[in-house]
C-alpha cells in the first residue's frame, strides 16, 4: 500500500484521534493533505471537530464525576488550575469558546470546567460550537498554507516536501499558540 493509499484509508481516523490528543498540528496537516486531494476538506473538518469535542466532553465529565481520580487530582494541584478556574468564573462562555485555541490549556480546561459550576448542557453546546469553529479554522489554515506553498512554487508531491510542510505547520502553530497563551493568560 502506498502512503497516499494509507492516508486515503486511515487519514480521517488519524485526524479525529490527532485532534483529540495532539491538536493543531494534526488538524492543519489534515488541511494540507486535503489540498493534495488525499482527503475531502469538509470531512477533515468534521473528523477534527468530533475528535476534539468528544475528548473534551470526556474530560469535563471526568472533572465533574471523578474528582478523586489521579488525573483530576493532578490537574487541580497545578498552579494553572486556580488561574483557569478564576477565568472560568469571570467569563465562562467566552472561556469555553476560546480555551481550545490557548496552547497548553487543552487538557486542564475541560477538567477544570468539570469541577466548576458550569452546567454540563451549557458546556456541551458551547463545546460543540467551539470544536466546530476550531476545526474549520485550523484545517483551513493548513489548506491555505499548502495553497501558499504551491503558489510560491513548492511542489508538495513528494513525501519529503510534505514532511517539511508539516514541520513548518507545527512550528508556526506552536508560536501562535504560545503567543495566544501569553495574551489570554499572562503570568502574574
Amino acid at each position: 500500500m502506498t502512503i497516499e493509499g494509507f492516508i486515503a484509508q486511515y487519514g480521517l481516523l488519524a485526524v479525529g484521534l490527532g485532534a483529540a490528543f495532539e491538536g493543531e498540528a494534526v488538524v492543519a496537516t489534515g488541511g494540507l493533505l486535503a489540498h493534495r486531494g488525499l482527503m475531502p476538506l469538509d470531512q477533515v473538518m468534521l473528523a477534527a471537530a468530533v475528535g476534539s469535542c468528544m475528548l473534551d466532553q470526556f474530560y469535563f465529565f471526568l472533572g465533574r464525576y471523578l474528582r478523586d481520580s489521579w488525573l483530576v487530582r493532578r490537574v487541580t494541584s497545578r498552579a494553572t488550575y486556580g488561574r483557569v478556574l478564576a477565568m472560568i468564573e469571570r467569563n465562562p462562555t467566552p472561556f469555553i469558546l476560546a480555551f481550545r485555541f490557548m496552547w497548553g490549556l487543552r487538557t486542564v480546561s475541560p477538567i477544570t470546567l468539570g469541577t466548576s459550576q458550569v452546567a454540563w448542557p451549557r458546556f456541551a453546546i458551547l463545546n460543540v460550537i467551539s470544536a466546530a469553529l476550531w476545526a474549520i479554522i485550523v484545517s483551513s489554515a493548513g489548506y491555505l498554507f499548502a495553497t501558499g506553498l504551491t503558489a510560491a512554487g513548492a511542489e508538495l508531491h513528494r513525501i519529503e516536501h510534505l514532511a517539511l510542510a508539516v514541520v513548518a505547520i507545527t512550528v508556526i502553530g506552536a508560536i501562535v499558540g504560545l503567543a495566544m497563551r501569553r495574551i489570554f493568560m499572562p503570568m502574574p
